[in-house]
């Protein structure tokens, strides 16, 4: 109970932190702005291009349950696509509250503890989840930087730095979860040392149990990532699922631009400079990348949307993509904690691998 409670404080102060940084946004953005206008070309915008980009952001989120699902049955744990997708909604949830979205997987693992699976193979199937869905920054990035120096020196020219810092985090973060992911002895390395300076600064109490605990799950986390290293399919497709629900997302604004009755502009073009958006605030400490996210829209998207339409545009665009998902995703937080982990559950069988682990 005192650990729930202190994750409840936590949170709760996440979220008063992401209602200052709206509000702060909300201000910075109508000054100096004629909102008036701005709401009437809102209001104008053609509405089945809007629901398009409802259902492509809520794909979105959903797509990464099933990729979770996908994952726990090719280790032979059969899960219900739903509960799948409830995990992603509430990893979106808290990952949208939290600074550099470090709310998000700690709120799944403790979700699907409540439905009986190990930590150490959510652990995994996570950073799996995790590593496909920043490597499709790197690939986009590292694409555009050897392939499309035109595009960047075109539209990105205020925002380079940025976007090379975005690279280069996302590159780090990626390669450092890789060798966790397949190299588990580092892992286990990593984590005892850890254990034994925590101990030795007095903020655990020594316990035998506590490393012969930590072994063992160390030797499931091992079994699980050897399992999903030798059946490189799996992967494959985890990526190719990655991909299809980033640019979900990405092409969300490309409706926004149709919902204007713009055209001209190509759709590839469109979706990767919402691309660099997301690889140059996805590693930085604000959640949602609130703020830094608006302030790159409105410096790369003027030859897209024009003047008049640029804030309209950002604000549809924002709304489908961070702040409409989040509320949504509260919702379904919301009814997991009133319902996951209350009812009771019949016994499952197991294939030999699930009860091994």
């Amino acid at each position: 109970m005192g650990k729930e409670n202190c994750m409840v404080r936590k949170y709760v102060g996440s979220i008063l932190f992401l209602c200052l940084l709206i509000g702060i946004t909300i201000y910075v953005l109508i000054e100096n702005n004629d909102m008036r206008a701005v709401a009437a070309a809102m209001a104008r915008a053609e509405h089945i291009w809007i629901l398009a980009g409802i259902l492509a952001a809520l794909f979105f989120v959903a797509a990464e349950g099933s990729i979770i699902c996908y994952l726990l049955r090719a280790i032979g744990r059969k899960m219900p696509l739903l509960k799948c997708i409830s995990w992603s909604f509430i990893g979106f949830f808290f990952s949208g509250i939290t600074p550099s979205a470090t709310g998000g997987q700690p709120a799944q693992l403790y979700y699907m503890k409540k439905e009986k699976i190990s930590l150490p193979v959510s652990t995994v199937i996570l950073m799996i989840v995790t590593i496909t869905y920043k490597a499709v920054l790197v690939v986009v990035g590292l694409g555009l930087v050897l392939f499309g120096q035109g595009f960047l020196h075109r539209y990105l020219t205020e925002i380079l730095p940025v976007f090379y810092l975005g690279i280069g985090l996302n590159v780090f973060c990626v390669t450092a979860m890789l060798i966790l992911v397949f190299h588990p002895a580092l892992a286990r390395t990593i984590l005892v040392l850890g254990l034994k300076i925590v101990e030795k600064l007095h903020l655990m109490k020594r316990k035998e149990s506590r490393l012969k605990k930590l072994e063992a799950s160390m030797e499931v986390y091992q079994n699980t990532a050897a399992y999903l290293g030798t059946h490189k399919m799996v992967l494959v497709n985890v990526l190719a699922i990655t991909f299809a629900q980033r640019f979900a997302l990405f092409a969300a604004t490309w409706f926004v631009y149709h919902a204007f009755h713009l055209s001209g502009i190509s759709f590839i073009t469109i979706v990767l400079l919402q691309a660099v958006i997301s690889v140059s605030v996805d590693m930085l400490p604000l959640p949602g990348g609130m703020g830094i996210s608006e302030t790159l829209f409105l410096k790369i998207f003027p030859p897209v949307f024009g003047s008049t339409l640029l804030l309209p545009a950002m604000v549809l665009s924002r709304g489908l993509g961070y702040y409409g998902e989040l509320l949504v995703s509260a919702v379904f937080t919301i009814v997991a904690q009133l319902t996951i982990g209350n009812t009771k559950r019949e016994k499952r069988g197991g294939t030999t691998y699930d009860r091994v682990l």
